[in-house]
């Protein structure tokens, strides 16, 4: 059998991507490594601009009783809090939850999943695309990569000199606690080296995730508790969530070697979706609704594509400039943003200085959020 569309990754821009071209009544694969459901590095902080999007799918959010956020809460490494309203505002819902949630969708609507099935090649031969896995060969008229940061088919499509080199690689680090936290509230609180992120999520449980210069790590013999003792910690705010907290996972999830940046919506006729084709640092809180928004970009594309409205070029070229007009300037605006924040005493100045000018901070979360859509 040719598929329409062969999709390589099960997040969050793979999975919206395949149930709505299934409700177009198209033929779509889906290849997830993992088997659902599975936790995942993320912040697990949802902008409100996707949360209709995510009810037109089949997903009825209404009915899960989730956090709504409105609040943002920041500290300094010293400690110094400042406070903002969220206009347009968020919802919280573990990655854990939402997947699982989304892939039983999938496959109502028709998409084939492929649970636990890596796949290791994808080349163009002919008229279609070809992706390989230990299991199987399987063919489809237009192929996906929506695989995360890394992955090794980067590799071979040759993707990664298109990946600008960082000055400095993150490592992240996630845990699910019990908390005395406000609901409607996330923080972000500042510490030597990076931030970490508090908000709650489904089940009365709250997501403390933070980010951290590599080299912080290093420094404390690559121990992630002495890090914390080390550098996060030294945040007066911090030192209270993190010595009252009930941690539902005494070892974290991990992740390293990270950096954001666009890498490339295309690569030799092959499309890429969420954080294979681009990345966005997390005190913007909004890569998710970015991959989301890109899927419902590109299915509107492909549609016009198998009804020939279309090229693939034509797709391609649209989609890269919607992806950029939509994106790349909250990248570059993030990375600026995340530069100040990992550094202590910029951090601190910086904070003290948006407490002096709110509406300055105001404006950096109205860019940091999209429309709903």
């Amino acid at each position: 059998m040719v598929y329409d569309v062969a999709i390589v990754g099960g997040g969050l821009g793979g999975l919206t991507l395949s149930i709505q071209l299934r409700k177009l009544g198209y033929s779509v694969i889906l290849f997830e490594k993992e088997v659902f459901p599975f936790n995942k590095m993320c912040g697990e902080y949802i902008s409100m601009e996707s949360y209709d999007y995510l009810q037109r799918l089949g997903l009825n959010l209404d009915a899960l009783n989730l956090p709504k956020i409105t609040q943002l809460q920041i500290s300094s490494p010293s400690g110094k809090t400042i406070h903002s309203s969220l206009d347009l505002g968020g919802f919280g819902i573990r990655r854990y939850t939402l997947d699982f949630l989304l892939s039983k969708i999938a496959i109502a609507n028709g998409v084939s999943l492929q649970q636990g099935e890596r796949v290791l090649e994808m080349d163009e031969v002919d008229d279609a695309f070809v992706l390989r896995s230990a299991n199987n060969d399987y063919s489809a008229r237009i192929a996906i990569g929506a695989y995360g940061k890394r992955s090794n088919l980067d590799r071979k499509f040759g993707r990664l000199p298109l990946v600008r080199r960082s000055t400095k690689n993150y490592v992240a680090v996630k845990y699910h606690v019990y908390v005395d936290h406000p609901s409607n509230v996330i923080g972000l609180h500042t510490f030597q080296g990076g931030y970490c992120g508090i908000s709650k999520v489904d089940d009365d449980i709250y997501c403390l995730c933070y980010l951290i210069d590599a080299d912080f790590l290093k420094a404390s013999n690559n121990d992630i508790k002495q890090m914390e003792r080390d550098y996060l910690r030294k945040n007066p705010v911090l030192e209270i969530y993190f010595s009252s907290a009930k941690f539902i996972n005494t070892e974290p999830i991990t992740i390293s070697q990270l950096t954001f940046q666009k890498k490339s919506t295309s690569k030799n006729n092959f499309l890429f979706v969420g954080d294979a084709a681009g990345s966005i640092v997390p005190c913007f809180g909004n890569g998710m609704s970015m991959a989301m928004h890109a899927a419902n970009d590109l299915s509107g594309l492909l549609d016009k594509y198998f009804r020939t409205e279309l090229s693939l070029q034509d797709v391609i070229e649209q989609y890269n400039g919607i992806w950029d007009e939509s994106n790349k300037s909250r990248i570059q605006l993030g990375e600026v943003l995340q530069q100040q924040f990992a550094h202590k005493n910029r951090s601190e100045l910086l904070i003290r200085f948006l407490s002096l000018f709110p509406f300055l901070l105001h404006l950096v979360i109205k860019k940091s959020h999209g429309k709903p859509f």
